[in-house]
């Protein structure tokens, strides 16, 4: 008998001081400007992060040796609305396309110039138990100091 495991979406939500269609553009197009260059997957030190933008398009990061390397894709490019894109990182924190869990970043208007962030990371159990569970808590614990980044860029 095969045992299914659930593990728990992370969810996070924020208010930008910022229109909708700029929160969106600051997020994918933005994303250099924003994301922290500690965090990388590569063996030289990261030079650039780059979201393609359309459904398809690679978020991928280049590093100072050129080695370019796939952190997910697009899989809904609604703009400015939401997006949906693969995790396709192991719980080593290697790029990993066949256990890409989902991340889903929702733009909603709440006033002129005001815009709830919702993002939900999900679908953790293609790592496996432990492997799930480790990396949702790591990202867990890393999507709010991200997302204090992205506010600060969007906000500025």
């Amino acid at each position: 008998m095969t045992k299914t495991i659930t593990i728990a979406p992370v969810r996070k939500t924020l208010t930008v001081n910022a229109t909708q269609a700029h929160a969106f553009t600051v997020f994918t197009g933005g994303i250099d400007r924003w994301w922290p260059k500690t965090h990388q997957l590569g063996k030289a030190p990261l030079a650039r992060t780059v979201i393609e933008p359309r459904q398809g398009g690679r978020w991928y990061t280049i590093h100072e040796d050129g080695e370019e390397i796939t952190v997910g894709h697009m899989l809904v490019w609604d703009e400015p609305n939401r997006i949906v894109f693969s995790w396709e990182i192991d719980s080593e924190w290697k790029p990993d396309a066949k256990v890409a869990s989902e991340v889903e970043v929702r733009f909603t208007a709440e006033g002129t110039n005001v815009t709830r962030v919702e993002l939900e990371h999900r679908k953790f159990e293609v790592l496996g138990e432990a492997g799930g569970e480790k990396m949702r808590s790591d990202v867990g614990g890393g999507w709010p100091r991200i997302l204090d980044l992205f506010k600060q860029e969007a906000e500025a």
